[in-house]
Parts: C-alpha cells; sequence; structure tokens
C-alpha cells in the first residue's frame, strides 16, 4: 500500500514525501487505516526496526486538534533515547502543520525548559514514565484533556521496573480515550496492563513473536569489562 492511497492529511503527506517514502510497512499497514478510522483501543506486536513511530505517529497527527494548546496525546516510551527519537519523528512529520507542538520529557536534562515547553501549550508530550511523574507532582503537567495515550515499547518499560509508574499516570488519564499499546512480546504484566486499562482492543501482529526484525543485523563483541569504552570507540569509529 502507498502513504498517497492511505488517507492522511495533505501536510503530513508532503512531508512523508519530503522523507521519500513510497510504500507503508506491514504494521503501518495494518495500524494507520485503522487509527484513521476507528476510536477503539489497539495492541501492536511488532519488532524494532518495523515503522511503528509512523504507524500510530502520523494519524495521531491528524486527529490533533491544533486550536486546543492543551496536551492531548502523551506517549510513554522507557529510554530517553527512545523519547527523543519519538519526538524527532514526530516533528518531521508534522512540520508543515503549524501550531503543533510536541514536547519531549525525560530524565537526566534541565526540567525547567521542559516544564516551560509543556505550559506553552504543547499538544502531543513523549515522555518517560518517571519524569512524567515529575511533572505531575509538580502540578506542570495535566492530563484531563488526554485523548490518546500510546505505550512504545511496553514490555521494555515493565522490564525496565515501570510497573507502579505506568500505573500512576493511566490512572490520571481519562476513561474517555484511546489506548494503542505496541510491544514486541507480550509477557503476562503486559496483558494485566491490557486488561486493566484497554477496552475490547484489536490486536494487529504482523511478525511472529520474539523475533527480530529482518532489516536489523545484531552483532556483540565479548571484552572484559574495563575495556568495554574503549571498544565501543572502536566500534564508532568502524
Amino acid at each position: 500500500m502507498k502513504f498517497s492511497e492511505i488517507g492522511l492529511d495533505k501536510n503530513i503527506q508532503k512531508a512523508i514525501d519530503d522523507l521519500g517514502f513510497k510504500s507503508a510497512t506491514p504494521i503501518q499497514q495494518e495500524v494507520i487505516p485503522f487509527l484513521l478510522n476507528s476510536k477503539d483501543d489497539l495492541i501492536g506486536l511488532a519488532q524494532t526496526g518495523t515503522g511503528k513511530t509512523a504507524a500510530f505517529g502520523m494519524p495521531i497527527l491528524n486527529k490533533i486538534k491544533i486550536s486546543q494548546k492543551k496536551p492531548q496525546t502523551i506517549i510513554l516510551c522507557p529510554t530517553r533515547e527512545l523519547c527523543l527519537q519519538i519526538t524527532k519523528d514526530m516533528q518531521t512529520y508534522s512540520k508543515y502543520i503549524k501550531g503543533i507542538n510536541i514536547t519531549a520529557i525525560y530524565g537526566g536534562a534541565n526540567i525547567q525548559p521542559q516544564i516551560k515547553s509543556v505550559r506553552s501549550g504543547s499538544q502531543i508530550i513523549v515522555g518517560t514514565p518517571g519524569r512524567v511523574i515529575d511533572l505531575i507532582n509538580r502540578n506542570s503537567l495535566m492530563l484531563d484533556n488526554i485523548e490518546f495515550v500510546i505505550l512504545d515499547e511496553a514490555d521494555e518499560m515493565l522490564n525496565m521496573g515501570f510497573k507502579d509508574d505506568l500505573d500512576t499516570i493511566l490512572a490520571k488519564t481519562p476513561q474517555n480515550k484511546q489506548t494503542l499499546l505496541f510491544s514486541a512480546t507480550m509477557p503476562k504484566e503486559v496483558m494485566r496492563i491490557s486488561k486493566n486499562y484497554m477496552r475490547h482492543p484489536k490486536t494487529i501482529e504482523v511478525a511472529n513473536r520474539n523475533e527480530g526484525a529482518e532489516n536489523v543485523e545484531h552483532n556483540y563483541y565479548m571484552v572484559n569489562a574495563r575495556d568495554r569504552y574503549k571498544a565501543l570507540r572502536r566500534i564508532c569509529d568502524v
């Protein structure tokens, strides 16, 4: 399926054309039309490297109310690096949409600029669970108007010990929202989240579970602990 056939807003399509994207990946072919036409919850099972960010990001951008300068979407992810990557991708897809504001909030950085960005009227929040709770506790992030919750790499968030944080955040979002959960695997804790916080979700699975993406090559090197940094430097140089 070509992106031009999906029915995305012309400003998003223009950004897609700039990127040179022509055909959607399998997860995008399934998820984007579903989200454009449905308010039902969704579980997407797909590995890293399959195009999940575009799969949920493009239809979410299509539905954002630009005139409302309050958080309407919150995207939760396990790491600072993924948070920044998702934010960058979302900003790329929305570069022709005037008035859109996407804010990344994550630990290990000054919290004040993040608070300022949220308060300036951000419609989309991309965050790591710990820093999201920090802003909630400071009354700097209100989730009362959230319409879309996306849990990206849910299994990794749970592996990293964010179970209680996710419960706290999800409990503060409105009941009448659309929840999207993306994960490479479906362990018991991910199933628990889907049962507790999702309503009759549709499941879209585009690959065998626990199977690596075909277009990602995996390598590892055995080194002494004291040599890890030097080894990483050398790999990066190569």
